[in-house]
């Protein structure tokens, strides 16, 4: 379970997910054991971590302390697989924007690459 319900936020905003990473979390979800702990190659002491609700960019040295997270996916009315995923992301820190880009890039990679391992 996550301690992004635990931590205050800095800053909560409203944002969309592109559609073929969100699709990829949920085939990741049906096939992968979770959490998923991704860690980032180029950055130590960061990671991602991927749950049931949530996604979370975690400072590891810090006991996971989230750095942002992804949260309340509005997926239950969606209507075409095409389409972005509304959702909320917190900050936690003033300046997690530098990781938002690397942290969805990161992954991508590793999910698509322990879902072609799985099959």
């Amino acid at each position: 379970m996550s301690r992004v319900h635990e931590v205050p936020y800095y800053v909560q905003r409203s944002t969309e997910v592109p559609a073929p990473l969100y699709n990829l979390w949920r085939r990741a979800r049906l096939h992968l054991s979770l959490p998923i702990r991704i860690e980032f190659p180029d950055r130590p002491g960061l990671a991602m971590i991927l749950e049931k609700e949530e996604w979370i960019c975690a400072d590891t040295r810090r006991n996971d302390l989230p750095i942002l997270a992804w949260i309340e996916f509005e997926d239950r009315e969606r209507s075409a697989l095409h389409l972005p995923v509304r959702c909320k992301l917190n900050y936690y820190h003033f300046a997690a924007s530098r990781y938002r880009a690397r942290s969805l890039e990161v992954m991508k990679q590793e999910l698509e690459l322990l879902l072609r391992e799985r099959s």
